[in-house]
């Protein structure tokens, strides 16, 4: 039987990986590879892969979105990839689903395969497809918050936990996580972020900024609604009118 199996993850790098992994493996066909999430639900719908292998956070719409927006008649078996939060790949072992770590291991890989190769045998594959239907019962909230995330550094992948992480802000297609005298990079958008983060301990302050709410010292309130908030160690991010205007009420109970 040949595998027909989909690509998802906006980052061309790991597509290409990806790609030439499943190159070696003649039991995989692949069928098109998309770089956004809005894509690949379209993609799923209308060419009903046997395989996805999904990324989980793309711009607009993420692996978990991407879920939602199938058909369930259309419904693949669906390997995660992730650069993520240890939260989430327990979360998939537990509903029997597999996950790949990013950077991915070839010898990983290949032991993925060999295990979606048995499902397909006839073995197991309705098992995964009700263990896959359990899981996205659970997605409303695992969706939601997340407890860690996963980031390179010298070229090793680090688990931060998000409580470590004093502010967050944009930076071109990537997040500037700054833990202490550390900043770390991690691929998203601040708004997908945003929405799974703890929502009583993280707070957006402007368009491209998020503080963690136990490391503010002071806030200020400026001319015209703006404002400035001092973090513990000195760091003074400008506050928007908007954002002045939330954090007051926010703060209003303790005033």
């Amino acid at each position: 039987m040949i595998i027909r199996t989909l690509i998802v993850d906006d980052e061309p790098l790991a597509r290409q990986l990806i790609r030439q992994l499943l190159r070696a493996e003649p039991d995989f066909e692949i069928i098109g590879e998309c770089g956004d999430g809005a894509q690949a639900a379209a993609c799923i719908n209308e060419q009903a892969p046997d395989l996805v292998l999904l990324d989980i956070q793309m711009p607009e719409r993420g692996g978990f979105e991407v879920l939602t927006a199938i058909d369930p008649a259309r419904r693949p078996i669906v390997v995660f990839v992730t650069a993520y939060d240890k939260f989430a790949l327990q979360a998939f072992e537990a509903h029997a689903l597999d996950y790949l770590l990013k950077p991915v291991d070839e010898d990983r890989f290949h032991q993925t395969l060999e295990r979606i190769k048995i499902h397909f045998d006839g073995r197991a594959t309705s098992a995964l497809q009700e263990r896959l239907a359990a899981f996205m019962e659970t997605l409303p909230h695992s969706a939601k918050t997340i407890s860690r995330l996963a980031v390179k550094a010298e070229g090793r992948v680090l688990f931060l936990k998000v409580e470590e992480i004093d502010w967050i802000e944009a930076v071109g297609n990537y997040l500037g996580l700054h833990v202490g005298k550390e900043k770390y990079l991690l691929r998203g958008r601040l708004a997908e972020l945003e929405k799974q983060l703890p929502a009583a301990d993280f707070f957006r302050i402007h368009r491209s900024t998020i503080i963690n709410l136990d490391r503010v010292k002071e806030f200020q309130p400026l001319f015209k609604g703006d404002g400035v908030v001092i973090l513990r160690d000195g760091t003074r991010l400008d506050v928007s009118r908007n954002g002045s205007q939330k954090l007051r009420e926010l703060l209003e109970p303790e005033l």
